[in-house]
C-alpha cells in the first residue's frame, strides 16, 4: 500500500486487491460505523466521525459486492511506452502469460541552437517514429486475437497513443481503462510487476 496527497485534499492510497477487505474493516474501526454509497464507477464510504472514504472501481462499471470486483480474475492487456522503450503483455489474473519487450535508440534532448538544433529535432522525431512502429508491431503480436476484458496502460501519454493510432491497435483504444500508470523505462521485470489491479482510494479524515 501506498499514499500521496490529493489535490483538493486528502490523500491518495492504493490497495492491493487482496488486501482491500482488510483496509475496508480497517477503516470502520478506525472511524467508526460507515455509510455506503455505490456508483457504477466509484464507491464512497463515510463514517460517523466524518472521515470519508471514495473508492475508485476498477475495470468499471462495478458488478455485485466490491471486494467481489476487484478479485474477480480478468485477462487484461498492459501496454507500455516510453520514447524508446516499450513493453506489451497478457495477464490472466495476476499470471503473465505472453510478453513482449523492446527498445529502439532516440536522442535525448540538444541544446544546440540554429540548424543544429533543427536537424537535431527532425532527426528525434524520425527515431521516435521508428521506436513507434516498432513498439506497434510487438503490441499486435501480443494483445491482437486475444479475448481481453480490458487494455490497461502507462509511460508516457504522447508515446502510448501514438502506439493506439496504429490501425491494426485502434479498435483496442475502447478497452482502456483506469489510470495511466507512471512506470520506468519498460522492462520485462517492469511488465511483471506493475501494478495494473491496485485500487486507489481517496481519504478525507
Amino acid at each position: 500500500m501506498s499514499a500521496r496527497p490529493a489535490a483538493g485534499g486528502g490523500r491518495w492510497v492504493t490497495v492491493a486487491p487482496d488486501r482491500l477487505e482488510r483496509w475496508l474493516e480497517g477503516f470502520a474501526e478506525r472511524h467508526g460505523d460507515v455509510t455506503v454509497e455505490t456508483g457504477a464507477e466509484a464507491v464512497q464510504l463515510t463514517a460517523s466521525d466524518g472521515a470519508v472514504a471514495t473508492v475508485e472501481v476498477p475495470f468499471p462499471p462495478l458488478t455485485g459486492g466490491l471486494v467481489e470486483h476487484v478479485l474477480t480474475e480478468r485477462t487484461v492487456g498492459v501496454l507500455l511506452v516510453r520514447l524508446g522503450g516499450h513493453a506489451a503483455g497478457v495477464f490472466a489474473g495476476s499470471r503473465l502469460v505472453a510478453s513482449k519487450v523492446g527498445s529502439r535508440n532516440v536522442q535525448g534532448r540538444s541544446a544546440a541552437g540554429g540548424w543544429s538544433q533543427q536537424r537535431f529535432a527532425r532527426r528525434r522525431a524520425g527515431q521516435a517514429v521508428v521506436a513507434h512502429a516498432a513498439a506497434a508491431d510487438d503490441a499486435a503480436k501480443v494483445l491482437l486475437g486475444r479475448d481481453l476484458d480490458a487494455l490497461v496502460v502507462g509511460g508516457d501519454r504522447t508515446a502510448v497513443d501514438a502506439v493506439l493510432a496504429d490501425r491494426r491497435l485502434a479498435h483496442l483504444q475502447q478497452l482502456v481503462t483506469g489510470r495511466l500508470l507512471a512506470v520506468p523505462d519498460p522492462r520485462l521485470k517492469v511488465l511483471q510487476e506493475v501494478p495494473f489491479r491496485d485500487v486507489w482510494v481517496r481519504v478525507r479524515d
